[in-house]
């Protein structure tokens, strides 16, 4: 663990490693922070090996496995509604002096840390422009590379040019951000086209390609937990994950309620940001039946996913590229408010033959059991880019050569 004496000096710290900060700022499940998990990990083992610490907003993070070289600092919590307004996800209500002490925590800690990179999450002046503070004074020192990690989707384009334009974000990148990746394949997805921002993202925006989760499956708590979950039955099993859970409970419910084939078992993963009620509800479907096992929480769900016959999930970013790299036989039902990414996302990789997918409007526990009994045979499409990773830890590996020349002369 990581203490405050161990950044008592800028030039004492230099002498040891990189350094990398991962910002996101989690107000939905847990998407943006299994994300920078995935990154954390991977860019743990360029030649440059930097220390790593991540900056979020989900106090979850403690029940992931963190990799060696990497620590977290967790905020106090926003939450996002169905309507996508935030609120304090537990200090009280109003939501001002929760933003300040963000804002105040996150510079006090970048300026602690002294990092070399900083990769932003999807959001240039971060949740409700928390980063502001942050990028002014890194930008004034002069010392730290600038990256924003876009998803490969974020909503439907006028609503995303409307969106930059009113919060200041095409003015943010251009003053205050080096590189811009994009987790996507274009030939999927074309964010930067579709979306308008083509221009303002010249000589900055690259598409990287989908980062592929797999390399996890090496984890032995991957294993273990998918062993705690299934215990010694070995019978085939449908997998329902919905991530964090917050808006997952109608698919829950439609699972819970669903046929499954002679001979299956169904795994239901809800996630702990549930409502309680719904939680209640699902779990009194779940216990009048014998083949269905819940399972509130999984640390890391990959294990699990690979040994699926086949998965039934939500359209995130994260379990969606899972699906992909592993090949297994998905139905998606995406979200549909109050952004489209979910729905969008979804609709490309149908389109390309890649998963099967029931918009939430025509979900039932029909339709969950038709999908579930009917012949299924492996994606039929051309595959997308799945080297987002690789080229990351190229990418960041470049810009971290300076640094590590300056510690090695140090």
């Amino acid at each position: 663990m990581l203490h405050a004496r161990d950044f008592e000096t800028a030039g004492d710290f230099r002498q040891r490693a990189p350094r990398i900060v991962l910002y996101s700022h989690d107000t939905l499940g847990f998407g943006h922070l299994r994300r920078n998990l995935l990154l954390a990990g991977a860019l743990r083992t360029i030649r440059q090996t930097p220390d790593i610490l991540m900056i979020g907003g989900m106090r979850e993070a403690g029940a992931f496995a963190m990799p060696d070289g990497v620590d977290c600092v967790t905020l106090p919590a926003y939450a996002k509604g169905i309507d996508g307004a935030y609120r304090p996800r537990d200090l009280g209500q109003d939501l001002a002096p929760l933003t300040a002490l963000r804002s105040q925590t996150i510079k006090a800690t970048v300026k602690a840390f002294d990092p070399d990179l900083m990769i932003v999450d999807n959001v240039p002046r971060g949740a409700l422009f928390e980063l502001d503070a942050t990028l002014e004074m890194l930008k004034a020192r002069g010392r730290t590379r600038m990256v924003l990690g876009l998803r490969d989707v974020i909503d439907r384009p006028a609503v995303v040019r409307r969106q930059w334009l009113r919060q200041r974000n095409f003015e943010t990148v251009r003053r205050h951000y080096d590189a811009v990746w994009i987790y996507g394949d274009p030939s999927i997805y074309d964010i930067a086209a579709d979306c308008g921002l083509t221009h303002a993202l010249a000589g900055r925006a690259q598409h990287v390609g989908y980062l592929d989760p797999t390399v996890r499956r090496a984890s032995p708590i991957a294993d273990a937990d998918a062993a705690a979950v299934l215990g010694d039955d070995r019978a085939p099993y449908a997998l329902c994950a919905v991530g964090g859970g917050r808006d997952g409970a109608a698919l829950c419910e439609a699972f819970a309620q669903a046929s499954l084939p002679r001979g299956h078992r169904g795994i239901l993963v809800t996630g702990t940001q549930m409502p309680v009620p719904m939680r209640v509800r699902i779990q009194d479907l779940v216990t009048r039946r014998q083949d269905i096992t819940l399972v509130p929480f999984i640390r890391e769900p990959i294990a699990l996913m690979a040994g699926a016959e086949r998965i039934i999930s939500m359209g995130g970013y994260n379990t969606t590229c899972e699906i992909l790299a592993l090949g297994r036989p998905a139905l998606i039902v995406p979200r549909a408010h109050p952004r489209a990414e979910q729905l969008i996302r979804t609709e490309r990789l149908a389109l390309r033959g890649l998963i099967s997918m029931i918009h939430p409007d025509d979900l039932t526990a029909d339709a969950i059991g038709h999908w579930l009994s009917s012949p299924t045979a492996p994606p039929s499409g051309e595959h997308p880019d799945m080297g987002g990773l690789d080229r990351v830890l190229r990418l960041a590996e470049h810009i971290l050569q300076p640094a590590a020349a300056s510690a090695r002369a140090s």
